[in-house]
Order: C-alpha cells, then sequence, then structure tokens
C-alpha cells in the first residue's frame, strides 16, 4: 500500500464548540488536506512544538516522555497513520534503539505531537487520506463559495456533534448511559467518558 507524507499545516478552532480542535495535516506533493479532530491538551502540545518559542518551565508529557528517550538513546523515525475505524484514525510509532527497530500504537494526536519533537516524517495511507482527506475540488462539491477554513469548520462541529453529551444526565436511562459511555471511549473522548462513568456509579451505588 502506497505511504503518503504529511506536513502539519496548522491547528484550526472551532467557533461555536467549545474544547474542539481540528489539526489540519498537507500532503507533502499534492493538494489533499487531512483535518483530525483533537482535544484542548494535545492541540497545546502541538502548538508548543510547533512554536519554538513556546517553552514550558517544566516539561509537558509529551517533553517528558521525549526527555526520556534521550536518556536511553531511542529514537523515533516516523509515524505512520494506518487505520481509520468509525472516525478514529489509528497511528504507530516507528522507533529505533541501537540496532532495535520497535512498533508502538499510538493515539494519532500523541504520534504527531511526538513526531513534531524529534522531527520524524509522518506517513498516511493513499486509501486513508482518499476516505478522509479534502481538497479544492470537495470543498466546491459540498456547497459553492465555501472556503477552506468555513469547510474546516462545518467539519469540526459535525464531529463534536458526534461527542455530544446531553447537560442533565438524570434523564437518561442506565442502559442508555453505558451506551453512550462504549461509544465515547471508542472515540476515545475520555474526559466525558469520565463523566458518564461517574453518573453511572452513582446510580448503581444506590441500589
Amino acid at each position: 500500500m502506497k505511504l503518503i507524507q504529511l506536513n502539519i499545516k496548522g491547528i484550526s478552532y472551532s467557533e461555536t464548540q467549545t474544547g474542539a480542535y481540528a489539526l489540519i495535516l498537507s500532503e507533502v506533493d499534492g493538494g489533499r488536506r487531512l483535518p483530525i479532530i483533537i482535544g484542548g491538551f494535545e492541540a497545546q502540545s502541538v502548538a508548543i512544538a510547533l512554536d519554538k518559542e513556546l517553552k514550558p518551565k517544566r516539561p509537558l508529557t509529551h517533553d517528558l516522555f521525549k526527555n526520556f528517550a534521550d536518556r536511553f538513546n531511542i529514537h523515533i523515525k516516523q509515524v505512520i497513520i494506518h487505520k481509520l475505524v468509525d472516525g478514529v484514525f489509528y497511528s504507530s510509532l516507528i522507533c529505533k534503539s541501537d540496532k532495535t527497530e520497535e512498533i508502538i500504537d499510538s493515539r494519532t494526536s500523541d504520534a504527531i505531537a511526538m513526531a513534531l519533537r524529534f522531527s520524524a516524517p509522518i506517513f498516511i495511507y493513499d486509501s486513508i487520506l482518499n476516505q478522509a482527506g479534502f481538497d479544492e475540488k470537495s470543498i466546491r462539491k459540498s456547497k459553492k463559495d465555501k472556503t477552506e477554513e468555513s469547510w474546516i469548520q462545518d467539519f469540526v462541529e459535525e464531529q463534536s456533534q458526534q461527542k455530544k453529551v446531553p447537560e442533565d444526565l438524570k434523564k437518561l436511562s442506565v442502559s442508555k448511559l453505558k451506551s453512550l459511555l462504549n461509544k465515547l471511549v471508542n472515540l476515545e473522548d475520555y474526559e466525558k467518558a469520565v463523566k458518564i462513568r461517574d453518573e453511572i456509579s452513582k446510580r448503581e451505588n444506590k441500589t
């Protein structure tokens, strides 16, 4: 399967959904773009790595891992986005230490944050980029006079709706809460998943 190299174009935040960000990757030798929804912490970590003038007083989690890896002579050679299931991207870190090479599973947002810190190239399978990416032609097809930024805004809002949690959890039955919990875990939105888990625990402790 053909691998396509990607660059990081930037981060776009939702104007309507608090805490929703889209990491925009661009094809190195082409015009396709890939938007990936990430959380606030991941967006902060990527932004700090992109801006060399921003240096936290103490290392963030990804910086800590980089320091740890450097001490033990571990290097990330490349990142590969290798799978897309139900809107969730799956990635691997290709790591090398001396003559040993290992493949480590990673969330895509973490993998990209690490790739930046190791100056490692980011790749994706062409079939996934075709499935989840967009270009000027797809923007024109979606709506007349739509800009790339407005297309991304619509994308972020649409994806955020999938993770939307009702304000009053008490109105949901335990079975619906458990279904919502599974959905959020599969979408890797653990912050909201914890809230649902806590509500389920309260209900079950009362019985």
